[in-house]
């Protein structure tokens, strides 16, 4: 197993646009010392300049999704040449009544290589292999959907 760690840090300063409350702008620093600015999303007065943890979660799933793909894809001998995807999240309320994501919509775009490319019902199997293996979407309580 592997331990992962990020850091954050928030300084108490006025929101740039809003006398009666405070910035949430914040430093997101990486295991590997790569620093990021962090915000809340727009809707929740963030700066629309900085990533969001909304849009950092919707990241890291795709991610894993395809890199667990890749892994699968490669493991059943096809050649990825070419990977993109589009993933949009919806913030609603859970069956609690709380705010969450409560869906997330992969839409890969994915080109391959050589004589061996999987026909729909093979790409279907590697898709549901990459979301049944991504130890990301086995953390999220939300439906993920895949759609291409």
């Amino acid at each position: 197993m592997s331990e992962h760690v990020a850091q954050i840090e928030w300084n108490a300063q006025a929101h740039p646009q809003q006398d009666d409350t405070y910035s949430r702008d914040h430093t997101v620093t990486l295991e590997n010392g790569h620093a990021l600015l962090n915000s809340a999303a727009p809707a929740f007065l963030g700066n629309p300049a900085a990533s969001n943890p909304e849009t950092l979660l919707l990241a890291a799933l795709a991610s894993c999704h395809m890199l667990t793909f890749l892994a699968v894809a490669a493991k059943r001998g096809y050649r990825v040449l070419r990977y993109r995807d589009r993933i949009t999240g919806t913030l609603g309320k859970n069956a609690d009544g709380r705010m969450a994501i409560t869906r997330c919509v992969l839409r890969p775009q994915i080109e391959f290589g050589g004589d061996n490319a999987p026909d729909a019902e093979a790409l279907a199997k590697l898709h549901d292999s990459a979301h049944r293996n991504c130890f990301i979407a086995n953390t999220l309580a939300t439906d993920v959907r895949i759609e291409s």
